[in-house]
């Protein structure tokens, strides 16, 4: 189960992010199910960056997972929302 919780913490925050950034960026409104998924994959890839940048070392891992996980599925959702808005125009 410890292995698992970085990923369940940045797949959580990843849907957080997407959700936040879907919300603010009104020009590239997407379902709220299509920002979970994005902010939660985007979350995952996010958390995995981080860590290969070595971002983990003056943070706990959780708190790391947690924002890393934040801001890639905060990117991935504001990227995902830019092309289906050009290609709904």
């Amino acid at each position: 189960m410890e292995a698992l919780m970085p990923i369940i913490t940045q797949l959580i925050a990843g849907a957080v992010g997407g959700n936040v950034a879907g919300a603010a960026l009104k020009q590239a409104a997407v379902s709220v199910i299509v920002r979970t998924i994005v902010g939660a994959i985007g979350g995952v890839g996010g958390g995995m960056l981080l860590q290969l940048l070595g971002g983990e070392a003056g943070l706990s891992g959780l708190v790391a997972n947690g924002i890393g996980g934040l801001a890639g599925g905060g990117v991935l959702t504001a990227i995902v929302g830019a092309v289906l808005g050009k290609k709904a125009a």
